[in-house]
């Protein structure tokens, strides 16, 4: 039978092209996910992590090999891997972003030790998409995702399983399979399959398969599901997955078992808008970078199921963009689970490399779609290098395959001029006007807008940040005005680390309407408030609620996002007035900003007084913001996202600090040290001690490989001393 073991513990790495006499002293233990080398979160050189590495795992087989083959399967390594064991090549896999697998069997040692070693390059190689030229992001070095160690019968079924759905929003929806069985033996193999839908067996019309020594053998399945209640369609309020089993047997054993995940929707773009399940939905939504401060690529499960909690909980959002590469199955499963739709794309960033390097890119093309495509959570596949020019025998190319691969799923292609030639389903276009141009085809979706327009940092001034909120919240509601616009994707959800030439001088690219920490500025808020009241109210003032610090002084206007029918403003005790939402500059918004203005006389006559904001909803007080009119700071927060993590030594949570206002308010312009210790089975990843800037940050908690109890003080001058405590189980 199948069995499939997560192989992240027990690595030893060099940051040096080390051969297999170097012994085992010269290196370090590590634990994958892992980056080859720890970097502040900015003012660093791309070139630090631009090395060979090596990576070594001395094993014995966790259990016997029983006649299976055993391969080993990469999630992610960046950027060329090559790969032996025991000394022999088996082989290497150039691209950072794509799954890639090797069998081990011929040179297996199954009893005793083996050695399986990883020369890793990491160097940006024009050879390798995404490069050939300079990509405004970075791609940090080492085996940054899982790996795996998988047995199977030498005829199993392959990697390829592909569950899709025909008549969805009909009342019997057909389920067809399509997959691969491989025969690795010497001789012809004749297997059953069964198919089982929730636990329940499902009737087939053919369910017996001749495969050929040596050879593969394409199996495709389509039936009725035994549906015992009411079928339930994969929705953004109730992301309901079906788990299929595929049972392979010889005679009446059971020799191999795929279970996969997947849900009935039905994901349409049209002329006139995106299409889920038949109703019309516009999409709002934000870019999303998989790189992380300090850890480059290399986050757990964990960081990379919080993102996407973040951008739909958070943010508000309805859709991600996976700029520009293929992300994380931790990521992409979240979005799965929570209804947050997807648009994934392949490696690359505006430039198209020789024969070679396309070569590359199909193979990524394909990689992506068979890796992704049971995903109900993804609704379209970038088959275009991004920001790219037109290159008509290329991209005919990678649109064919896509819809062979998957033809239930749109394609898209991310160009930045609206005359681009159109091969794909849907014209995803980058619309950087300030303004949405009206499609020159259809359908049409703006997936980035702003970004390199207007960056802004978190210690920017008040002015600078509310023009970038209002912004964002102005192009969402001229998409949502436009009849044939199926929404906006912005740039983007989170500042990332970029090569010196397109980031600010610390090579941070401040884009983000959250920091690189992924923590909110007033953009966010934007974004934010959009979400259904019915969920939770949102109120939240755009403003330091300080005198000097817009261009001429003043706070004209008060701009406050809020998803409330009318909101109160107090100074102090002082009842201001009570106020609408500007429908009259955000028209088309559910929830348009409320902007409050005449407020200088009013500063003057209650100048140290507190704002009080309160938010009604039907009559009724919801919800409620302060902010300390003195602008002092009273405290230094500290909180970790999580109060537990796993002891495997890889396990890691965010740890936010800021200093505080007596409400909690963040005070942008404390540019203090915050000093870190910490007891207990864990390590701190991050400066410390940290130069906060902008009044916000966060370090990493990284769980060791021991069970107990973990404490966090933080401390900086003249306030008092901050504890956070977590579990490692």
């Amino acid at each position: 039978m199948r069995t499939k073991l997560l192989f992240n513990d027990g690595w030893l790495y060099t940051p040096k092209d080390a051969n297999t006499n170097r012994p085992d002293q010269d290196f370090e233990a590590v634990t994958l996910p892992h980056a080859n080398i720890l970097l502040p979160h900015h003012n660093f050189d791309n070139a630090e992590y631009q090395f060979v590495s090596t990576y070594r795992k001395r094993f014995t087989l966790p259990e016997a090999r029983n006649g299976r083959r055993v391969y080993i399967d990469f999630e992610g390594a960046m950027i060329a891997s090559t790969v032996y064991l025991n000394g022999h090549l088996l082989g290497e896999y150039e691209g950072g972003f794509t799954p890639f697998s090797f069998d081990l069997t011929d040179y297996l040692h199954e009893t005793g030790e083996n050695l399986l070693t990883v020369k890793l390059d990491s160097t940006e190689r024009p050879d390798i998409p995404p490069y050939g030229r300079v990509v405004d992001y970075l791609t940090f070095g080492g085996i940054y995702r899982d790996v795996y160690l998988r047995y199977v019968e030498p005829v199993h079924i392959a990697n390829d399983v592909f569950i899709y759905t025909e008549g969805d929003l009909s009342d019997q929806p057909a389920v067809r399979i399509d997959f691969t069985v491989k025969n690795q033996s010497e001789s012809h193999a004749e297997r059953k399959v069964s198919v089982w839908f929730n636990g329940e067996p499902c009737d087939l019309q053919q369910n017996t398969f001749q495969v050929q020594a040596g050879s593969d053998q394409s199996i495709n399945l389509q039936f009725a599901p035994p549906l015992s209640e009411t079928l339930r369609r994969w929705t953004l309020d109730d992301p309901y997955m079906y788990t299929i089993e595929i049972k392979l047997l010889d005679g009446e054993t059971e020799v191999d078992r795929k279970q996969k995940q997947f849900g009935f929707r039905e994901a349409q773009f049209r002329d006139n808008g995106f299409y889920l399940n038949g109703e019309k939905l516009q999409l709002r939504g934000l870019n999303r970078h998989q790189t992380y401060p300090y850890i480059g690529a290399a986050a757990p499960r964990r960081l990379q199921e919080k993102d996407a909690d973040i951008i739909k909980y958070e943010l508000g959002c309805n859709i991600v963009r996976t700029s520009h590469y293929p992300q994380s199955p931790h990521f992409l499963r979240r979005c799965d689970e929570i209804g947050l739709l997807v648009f994934e794309e392949i490696p690359g960033w505006q430039f198209i490399g020789d024969e070679d390097w396309q070569g590359i890119s199909l193979r990524d093309v394909e990689a992506m779609i068979v890796r992704d495509r049971n995903h109900p959570s993804i609704v379209l596949w970038g088959v275009r290098i991004n920001e790219s020019l037109d290159n008509t025998a290329f991209y005919t190319r990678t649109n064919e395959l896509a819809h062979k691969l998957d033809p239930t799923r749109q394609t898209g292609g991310v160009r930045f001029w609206l005359h681009s030639e159109f091969l794909e389903d849907v014209y995803t276009f980058n619309d950087f006007s300030n303004n949405v141009q009206d499609p020159t085809h259809t359908p049409h979706l703006i997936c980035e807008f702003n970004g390199h327009m207007y960056p802004t940092k978190i210690w920017d001034q008040e002015e600078r940040a509310v023009e970038h909120a209002i912004r964002h919240a102005r192009i969402q509601n001229l998409a949502t005005a436009h009849p044939q616009v199926s929404g906006a994707i912005g740039w983007c959800a989170f500042d990332y680390n970029t090569h010196r030439e397109f980031g600010s001088g610390d090579h941070i690219c401040y884009h983000g309407v959250s920091d690189i920490f992924r923590l909110p500025k007033f953009a966010a808020y934007a974004y934010e408030s959009q979400i259904d009241p019915a969920v939770r109210p949102v109120l939240r003032a755009a403003t330091y609620w300080t005198m000097g610090d817009r261009s001429e002084g003043g706070i004209d206007p008060l701009v406050i996002f809020s998803n409330c029918d009318e909101i109160e403003m107090f100074t102090g005790d002082t009842l201001v007035d009570r106020y609408q939402p500007d429908r009259e500059q955000f028209p088309h918004l559910e929830h348009p900003p409320f902007s409050i203005k005449g407020l200088q006389l009013l500063w003057g006559q209650h100048k140290f007084e507190d704002l009080r904001l309160v938010g009604y909803m039907g009559g009724e007080a919801v919800i409620e913001q302060q902010i300390a009119g003195d602008g002092m700071p009273a405290s230094l927060y500290l909180a970790a996202d999580d109060d537990t993590l796993d002891a495997d030594g890889a396990d890691m949570t965010r740890l936010v600090f800021k200093i505080v206002d007596k409400f909690g308010n963040r005070l942008p312009y404390t540019n203090q040290v915050v000093s870190f210790e910490i007891e207990g089975p864990a390590e701190l990843i991050g400066e410390n001690p940290f130069a906060i800037m902008g009044g916000q940050a966060a370090l990493y908690v990284k769980a060791g490989h021991e069970a107990g109890a973990v404490t966090i003080r933080a401390t900086t001058p003249r306030l008092e001393t901050a504890e956070v405590s977590l579990t490692i189980r």
